[in-house]
């Protein structure tokens, strides 16, 4: 068995209306979906599930999901515009051979910690 890819991320939420309109509005990603309990997104070759616990093993954040932008500082100033509140400015965290890693941090409106990341050629 050869695992292929990631085809899918689930995100705990707490009211899913809001989560939608965040992940919709703000973030711009695509909804397939949505039941009162649940939402699917789509996101580049990913599904993004939004849904609420399903009970205590499941109640608590996710992992910190890393949403790849072509433009770090454009996309950063966009979602500032829309009120997101990063935890800090677009920054380099490392170095991918000849590609440098840059990302910044903010949270959903469910408290769920994301980063919108790019990579740039070492100059």
């Amino acid at each position: 068995m050869t695992i292929e890819k990631v085809a899918q991320i689930g995100v705990r939420v707490h009211d899913v209306q809001r989560a939608v309109l965040f992940y919709q509005d703000v973030l711009g990603l695509v909804l397939l979906f949505q039941a009162p309990e649940l939402a699917l997104f789509q996101c580049g070759a990913l599904r993004l599930f939004l849904s609420l616990s399903e009970g205590p093993r499941f109640d608590h954040p996710a992992s910190i999901v890393y949403y790849q932008v072509s433009d770090l500082d454009r996309a950063y100033r966009e979602l500032k515009a829309k009120g997101v509140a990063f935890e800090d400015a677009p920054h380099q965290v490392g170095q991918l051979g000849d590609r440098a890693v840059w990302m910044a941090l903010f949270s959903d409106t469910e408290g769920n910690v994301l980063a919108i990341t790019d990579e740039r050629p070492i100059i």
